[in-house]
């Protein structure tokens, strides 16, 4: 019995090897945003969670706050330019019911802005990704506020 609570106890160990570790995106998504800033010539501003947004044109209506229902149109593409969305027509949601970076980064605009959301993987899809989109992927929105619900 005792030799077996050994087995069991080295091989949980070696299971948990920092080869299974979960990769930490943060320091390497902020040094590709901020590559990506430098290279696109961009004005952007740094929040505490770590998103940089950019307003192009801040709006004149109200801010929204991170329970509005909102209409927005956007367009979606990694750091390389490549697009994995886009919506041209406007799309109303809840800021509650979207990535962290969205939640965040649009109430930084009045209705009528626009600008860009430049967003680590922590506050997107994190390490695991979804759908198309990568586990640790920057993701880059340029968004229009049509308005707010």
């Amino acid at each position: 019995m005792k030799n077996i609570l050994i087995v069991l106890a080295l091989t949980l160990f070696i299971s948990c090897s920092k080869d299974d570790e979960p990769i930490d995106f943060i320091t390497q998504n902020d040094q590709e945003i901020m590559d990506y800033i430098t290279t696109n010539n961009l004005n952007a501003l740094k929040s505490a969670s770590g998103l940089y947004y950019v307003i192009d044109n801040p709006g004149s209506g109200k801010h929204p706050t991170t329970t509005d229902n909102v209409k927005v149109t956007y367009k979606g593409y990694y750091t390389n330019g490549s697009v994995f969305d886009e919506n041209t027509n406007g799309i109303e949601f809840n800021l509650q019911q979207v990535i962290k970076g969205w939640t965040e980064g649009i109430t930084y605009f009045k209705e009528g802005g626009s600008g860009i959301l430049l967003i680590p993987a922590h506050l997107g899809y994190g390490n695991s990704g979804r759908g198309n989109i990568p586990g640790g992927s920057v993701l880059i929105f340029d968004i229009n506020l049509i308005s707010i619900n």
